[in-house]
């Protein structure tokens, strides 16, 4: 009886236990403006520790170009933002999961990407390149032979110094931003995988010492929402023209990138701006 009592529960366990998967493995239901307005605030995720991206200030409060951006639009919809810190693995899944309404996250419009999320139009533009030493010359990829490269874990600059490094290279990735430019700033290894916008951070971490060397590949950020949520993502376009045209895009440029707005690409391959 005893261990017909014991089979059953552990049945009824592992039956719980699929349900749970498969509960985690569907994707969100669908949100629209309408029901966040319903609710009364925006969830957004953001990069946590990613200046000028997204970061926490001394207060606590989430600042930066990403959180800028994800508060104006939470204004357009009538509704206060909640932000959500995210590192760069957990930024997909916290939105396909339902964590989050809307990802304002750094993120590259990638072809690969596009096939798990909906991306917007472009509204910020990047490139992905390799900081090192500014007495060491490094021209060509060849140039990064016997070096050791600190780069975020999954992020653009990951998969482009795997790309473009010599077998020689030696490649440490790290959870998250923060740390790859730690190690960089450390001493830990020769020179950093990043973006355009690293070199401010290192230099305040070693002042003089290093400089943009490579550039990989031209990057363009997108808002992302869940696949098939039509609704949000023409809101979330309709909000980018609005304050490209208005000049809210340029203040926010200027006050975080400190380059003029580029002109943003009309297409991209591999990539829709609306849903389906």
């Amino acid at each position: 009886m005893f261990g017909f009592k014991l089979n059953r529960r552990r049945a009824l366990l592992a039956a719980a236990a699929i349900v749970a998967a498969a509960s985690l493995s569907q994707p969100a239901a669908a949100i629209t403006p309408a029901e966040i307005k319903a609710k009364g605030k925006l969830v957004v995720g953001i990069q946590g520790d990613n200046p000028p991206w997204g970061f926490v200030t001394s207060a606590g409060k989430q600042d930066g170009f990403d959180a800028e951006m994800g508060a104006l639009f939470a204004k357009e919809l009538g509704v206060d933002v909640e932000f959500v810190p995210l590192e760069v693995n957990n930024r997909i899944p916290a939105l396909t999961s339902g964590r989050v309404d809307i990802l304002f996250a750094t993120m590259a419009m990638l072809p690969d990407r596009a096939k798990a999320v909906q991306f917007s139009q472009p509204y910020n533009a990047n490139a992905i390149v390799l900081i090192g030493p500014k007495d060491k010359s490094i021209k060509t990829n060849e140039d990064m032979a016997g070096l050791t490269i600190s780069v975020a874990k999954g992020a653009a600059q990951d998969t482009q110094v795997t790309k473009n490094a010599p077998p020689t290279a030696t490649i440490r990735r790290y959870d998250g931003d923060a740390a790859s430019v730690q190690a960089l700033a450390s001493g830990q290894v020769d020179a950093l995988g990043g973006n355009i916008f690293y070199l401010d951070r290192v230099e305040k971490a070693v002042p003089g010492k290093y400089e943009n060397k490579l550039e990989f590949q031209k990057l363009y950020n997108g808002a992302c929402t869940r696949l098939g949520e039509k609704e949000i993502n023409v809101a979330v376009n309709e909000f980018i023209d609005k304050i490209k045209a208005n000049g809210e895009l340029k203040k926010i440029y200027d006050k975080w990138m400190k380059v003029p707005v580029p002109e943003f690409p009309k297409s991209l391959e591999g990539i829709s701006f609306t849903a389906n």
